[in-house]
């Protein structure tokens, strides 16, 4: 038998920012720069500015749309480089979760510059008179991230200018069918969090977690093709592939354990429920 906790270590995989470069627009701090990275953009000096504290952007540049050119014509110049491949798709940058918007990037380029990411989890429940069940979403085989793995039933990231409920409903009609005013019924349950090094630089997540109780007569469908196919498990099976396997997406796992304590599927009082707890509370 495997740990649950393994889940939690693998997505704070980051023991301190040695080696990594702070990156900051005015007084706030908002990112962390790898080492690679930040010679990059040492050769654009105009843009970028380099003293004891780190990286920031010119302290003339007035607002957030003159921010956002700077950092668009960085992220152009980065995908050239090889960096990455941008997405067309703008995140917010802030300094913290509900901090103010100091600009917009590109998504790929989120994870290189270290900034916050934000996104929306929906666990989809169904309460049966044999317990509780939760549906789940196979993601296509195509997928860049963890294709072919298992995810929640609704998932994503938060683009520009959205809240976590807003993106709740939209990725919800896209990726399962679920009409709006079904969406809208979601409960928050709290956020989750973690900072992870990896091949896209470092993930610093802010996952909110919705809860949504379904008829037994709804069943998700596929809108997109980011999703093969939904499967409704028994909650304990679910704990136990969590528990067992790698074959859930990476912070997939920490959401249902975040479920599983709430659900008291895993007592939140005992040693291994409060060490679980912290652990999810780890990053952000």
């Amino acid at each position: 038998m495997k740990d649950l906790a393994r889940h939690i270590a693998a997505c704070n995989n980051v023991p301190s920012p040695a080696g990594l470069v702070p990156f900051r627009i005015g007084a706030e701090q908002v990112g962390w720069l790898g080492p690679e990275l930040a010679r990059w953009l040492a050769f654009r000096p105009r843009d970028f500015h380099f003293d004891g504290d780190g990286v920031s952007l010119p302290a003339g540049l007035r607002g957030a749309a003159a921010r956002e050119r700077v950092l668009e014509s960085a992220a152009r110049g980065l995908e050239k480089a090889g960096f990455f491949k941008l997405r067309g798709e703008l995140f917010d940058v802030r300094a913290a979760p509900h901090g103010t918007v100091l600009a917009r990037l590109d998504r790929a380029a989120i994870p290189p510059f270290g900034i916050i990411s934000q996104g929306a989890h929906l666990n989809g429940l169904v309460r049966r008179a044999d317990g509780l069940h939760i549906w789940l979403g196979k993601r296509a085989k195509d997928k860049a991230v963890a294709p072919g793995q298992w995810d929640n039933m609704v998932a994503g990231g938060t683009p520009a200018g959205l809240t976590p409920q807003e993106t709740l409903i939209k990725e919800g009609g896209e990726e399962a069918g679920l009409p709006p005013e079904l969406a809208g019924q979601a409960r928050p349950a709290g956020r989750v969090s973690y900072i992870m090094r990896n091949d896209e630089g470092l993930r610093r997540d802010v996952l909110h977690v919705f809860d949504l109780e379904l008829p037994e007569d709804f069943t998700p469908t596929p809108h997109d093709d980011e999703v093969e196919h939904f499967e409704l498990w028994p909650a304990r099976r679910v704990l136990e592939a969590v528990r067992d396997s790698d074959d859930f997406k990476f912070n997939v796992n920490l959401v249902l354990i975040d479920l599983f304590l709430r659900e008291g599927l895993i007592d939140p009082a005992s040693d291994e429920g409060r060490r679980l707890r912290a652990g999810l509370d780890a990053g952000v």
